[in-house]
């Protein structure tokens, strides 16, 4: 997979894609909003099992209280972690169908370093063109067809500007 100016190379497909409203960063800080470069594997994936069947074997199913941390300075700084949980989040169950599907990249995990950002997925975008805080988001069948065809561990390629 290769992130290009002109949307996502993958399989020999072309998915039109949006990145964080931060653009592409070489010093991707927590909160920023950029997508980082680098060469970042996909290590995971989740889905809304209410909503939707796994797309593969290897998925796992986002649950109720089921949040990810992004409280820089935390033991748990970006992982998966279960409500009740006293820090900083962001919710992995949501009521609109931004996260029905994620991809989770390695960046800054599974050992995450402190303040170098968090949550780096590959999921549902609002709509065509909306910038994300970081991930890189597709139009949902774009998504689900990516699922399908993913290996774990497969690369995405995110180039400097």
């Amino acid at each position: 997979m290769i992130l290009t100016p002109t949307g996502l190379l993958y399989a020999g497909r072309r998915f039109p894609c949006t990145i964080g409203k931060g653009g592409i960063s070489t010093n991707k800080r927590e909160g920023d909003g950029a997508t980082p470069v680098g060469t970042h594997r996909i290590l995971g994936m989740m889905y809304r099992p209410d909503r939707l069947a796994a797309p593969q074997p290897w998925a796992d199913p986002i649950g109720t209280f089921d949040l990810w941390s992004d409280a820089s300075g935390q033991p748990d700084y970006n992982q998966w972690v279960r409500a009740p949980y006293g820090h900083s989040h962001e919710k992995l169950r949501r009521a609109d169908p931004l996260y029905d599907l994620v991809l989770m990249t390695d960046w800054n995990w599974p050992n995450a370093k402190e303040g170098k950002g968090s949550a780096i997925f590959l999921h549902q975008y609002r709509r065509k063109g909306f910038p994300t805080e970081g991930c890189v988001a597709f139009r949902r069948d774009h998504l689900h067809w990516i699922a399908k065809h993913i290996t774990f561990g497969t690369r995405l390629i995110v180039r400097a500007r």
